[in-house]
């Protein structure tokens, strides 16, 4: 049988599955609408085009760090832009003594799951590029989880954004 016979689907379920891949060729239509509405957001903003340089950064990161940190001196050091993004490790002490657990998790979830993602996106060619960057990055894949390397350099690319 072949996938157009008539005997393996029933015409209300073909008519059915055509309107769902309407639907979705609209969304897909919608969506590459807004995506361009991104990047030339992104290329026509100063700040937002400086941080789209940046590995890992795109069109869609660059406009929402934008929207949402604003002015970056409002941070006293980059460290505080990774905690307000909640990219920081959560500290227990007892006893004078520091324990780094998990991320702390708190601040702006969409911020903090984009870098996360952009990290993760550029973190093959950055670990194969010869720069400090990558040299860090080879030594910590090393002796840690690939999800917690993510973490890390997403928590390094807001520092350096």
């Amino acid at each position: 049988m072949r996938d157009d016979d008539p005997r393996l689907i029933s015409s209300r379920i073909r008519q059915l599955i055509e309107d769902m891949r309407a639907q979705w060729h609209g969304l897909d239509q919608r969506i590459a609408a807004f995506n361009a509405e991104f990047v030339s957001a992104a290329r026509n903003e100063a700040s937002a085009r400086r941080l789209s340089t940046i590995s890992g950064i795109g069109a869609i990161n660059a406009t929402a760090l934008v929207a949402a940190v604003g002015d970056a001196r409002s941070f006293a050091r980059a460290r505080d832009l990774a905690a307000w993004l909640g990219l920081v490790s959560r500290q227990a002490t007892t006893g004078g003594r520091p324990r780094l657990l998990g991320i702390t998790k708190r601040g702006n979830k969409y911020l903090r799951t984009l870098l996360i993602h952009g990290a993760r996106a550029a973190l093959p060619s950055l670990v194969a590029a010869e720069s400090p960057l990558g040299n860090w990055l080879r030594g910590l894949s090393a002796r840690a989880h690939r999800n917690t390397v993510i973490v890390a350099l997403a928590s390094k690319l807001a520092r350096i954004a």
